[in-house]
């Protein structure tokens, strides 16, 4: 490896991690303007459903995710099964940021109902929705989440699946689902994240923040901190990666301990963070 590439992951690792950078400071996503589908708020189906349980799927599933448990240090991660205080955190977020138009999979396998909201989905316009919308589901029925994982919001469905424990992570997916429902052209937002996700990454993130923060949830924004900051860096580093082709795995890995290690430096400081968050509250309601 040459030089100047150690120097670029020396300090991708050493710098956000020695100074606790607050790249996800809280920042709350706009309720207003919205863009939902009636068709999607008229459904009488449950919002959320979970999955029935197949023990050698499920236990298979776990086994093929141990990649992201270690990625992510968390063996939550990818477990095929939500417990129910991720399931209360994902109601109440929903119902804040009234996201009744949204269909929350836990670990449940539905190419055939998410089929249907494709085609209910009128907020995104019909050559994405029969383009990239169709691809969309293909993939999900043919790469089964249910074996494979990768917990995801699919903006052409307008269904958040989960696949880890991890009320963080649920956040951060539902988060997505808010973002979007303000967005005058979902489609073509939806088409620039598959290019270049770091801008909804960020705007979903800090919203989770913000919400953790508003709430004063000394251990949500510890938790939130531990996985959505490496979690974050896997986004850094597939972004710089082309820059240093022959470098691109050393510095996705790089940027991953980066955001581990600024992550759990934040969390040292919680109490202050939240002392600060309170008072710049308290100000922007005066």
């Amino acid at each position: 490896m040459k030089v100047h590439h150690l120097i670029v992951l020396t300090l991708l690792l050493v710098i956000p991690g020695a100074q606790g950078c607050h790249v996800l400071s809280p920042q709350p996503i706009a309720m207003h303007p919205r863009n939902v589908s009636p068709e999607l708020t008229r459904d009488d189906e449950p919002e959320i459903e979970v999955g029935r349980p197949i023990w050698w799927l499920d236990t298979a599933g776990w086994v093929w995710g141990i990649p992201s448990k270690l990625l992510l240090w968390d063996r939550r991660i990818d477990n095929h099964r939500i417990t129910e205080p991720t399931i209360e955190v994902a109601t109440d977020y929903m119902q804040s940021a009234e996201l009744a138009h949204i269909k929350v999979r836990l670990n449940q396998y539905a190419p055939l109902k998410d089929f249907k909201r494709l085609k209910k989905n009128r907020t995104v316009a019909w050559p994405y929705r029969y383009t990239l919308g169709l691809l969309s589901v293909g993939g999900e029925a043919i790469f089964p989440g249910r074996l494979i994982g990768g917990d995801h919001f699919n903006p052409f469905t307008q269904t958040v699946h989960l696949y880890s424990d991890v009320p963080a992570i649920a956040l951060h997916e539902l988060a997505h689902a808010k973002d979007f429902a303000r967005r005058k052209y979902p489609g073509t937002y939806g088409l620039i994240y598959l290019w270049t996700p770091l801008y909804h990454e960020t705007v979903a993130s800090r919203d989770v923040m913000d919400y953790l923060y508003a709430r004063g949830d000394r251990a949500g924004i510890i938790e939130a901190n531990r996985v959505l900051y490496p979690a974050y860096g896997t986004y850094i580093g597939s972004s710089l990666g082309p820059f240093a082709p022959s470098a691109s795995m050393p510095i996705y890995y790089a940027t991953v301990l980066s955001g581990h290690f600024n992550g759990r430096m934040l969390s040292r400081e919680v109490d202050e963070h939240l002392r600060e968050y309170q008072t710049l509250f308290a100000s922007r309601v005066k």
